[in-house]
């Protein structure tokens, strides 16, 4: 499954040299990841008061070029169930036809006690 996020480069999102901050791309690819969650139908708040939460468990990022103040981008997400607990993310930064960043990003379903869990069998259905 592939999902696009359109987002706009702000101030805020810049560091002292006018470019995205690094950290700042972790930020635009976690909110795909959310909007991915909610056009999928699952409800994390209602996930969450049944004991089961997702969290992020590795990320390998590569910085390819800066984005600035202004820029328009696109957030790119391929992603699909790896296993009964992991859900994988292949996530890349564009502005225009440039991808400025990629990342491989693995999050897993874990009880809020912080032991693993099988993915809610709605979302596995979909992502099959």
């Amino acid at each position: 499954m592939t999902h696009q996020l359109p987002v706009k480069v702000y101030y805020e999102d810049t560091d002292m040299g006018g470019v995205v901050y690094y950290a700042n791309y972790l930020k635009f690819i976690e909110r795909a990841r959310s909007e991915i969650v909610e056009e999928l139908g699952v409800d994390q708040l209602e996930m969450k008061a049944n004991g089961l939460v997702f969290v992020v468990t590795r990320v390998v990022a590569d910085y390819l070029a800066p984005a600035q103040m202004g820029d328009k981008l696109i957030v790119q997400t391929t992603h699909w169930a790896a296993s009964p607990v992991r859900w994988m993310f292949d996530q890349q930064v564009w502005r225009g036809d440039q991808c400025l960043f990629k990342a491989e990003v693995t999050a897993v379903c874990m009880t809020t006690a912080g032991k693993p869990a099988r993915l809610p069998a709605e979302l596995r259905a979909k992502l099959a």
